[in-house]
């Protein structure tokens, strides 16, 4: 019987790693790495290499939408002040995700889903929900998961390592990238 498709958007190759590995023995996987609000260009370029690395290793097919930062700036004016896990953080995921659920009606993927919930400091359950909401506005199942579960963000840190992949030290926009006070030129891989 032939393993159902999943369209899982990869927010980066770290956090992709241990998702993955979970999901690979039950799903078709194939990345979908569209992240515009990732700030500045080089630090792009850096997280789209590990990706395509990852990629490699699992021998997986990797779309990359175009990285067009405005039409993130758009989207989330307004909350360009909000905390850390606030209302930016909302719209970010909300973005990324309904252009993973609209890419995966187009393209009949039997799912959709995300890598975000690997991570301690993202909300799953908020994540969970708009992938919910979204399933119902484009008729396509949401892989509903907490990556983070079974110690999978533990997990994804091991691998990366291994991988020698570069991990970033803030979430990707510029005012994560304020918050914590880091300079495109401290980040580092390995951490």
């Amino acid at each position: 019987m032939a393993k159902k498709r999943l369209l899982l958007h990869a927010c980066c190759g770290p956090c992709s790693t241990q998702v993955i590995e979970t999901l690979k023995p039950e799903f078709d996987v194939t990345l979908f790495f569209y992240n515009p609000n990732i700030y500045p260009q080089e630090e792009y370029r850096r997280r789209l290499s590990a990706m395509k690395k990852v990629a490699k290793e699992w021998k997986l097919s990797l779309i990359v939408e175009e990285h067009n930062p405005k039409i993130w700036m758009e989207y989330v004016k307004g909350a360009e002040k909000e905390p850390e896990g606030g209302k930016r953080c909302e719209l970010c995921f909300r973005h990324r995700l309904e252009k993973t659920a609209e890419f995966a009606k187009k393209n009949n993927y039997d799912f959709f889903g995300t890598t975000l919930t690997i991570s301690p400091s993202k909300d799953s359950t908020l994540i969970n929900e708009i992938g919910k909401k979204l399933q119902q506005e484009y008729k396509v199942d949401f892989l509903e998961r907490d990556f983070k579960k079974n110690d999978g963000y533990n997990k994804s840190v091991e691998f990366s390592k291994n991988l020698g992949l570069y991990r970033q030290k803030y979430c990707g926009c510029e005012y994560s990238m304020n918050i914590y006070s880091i300079s495109s030129n401290e980040a580092s891989p390995n951490e």
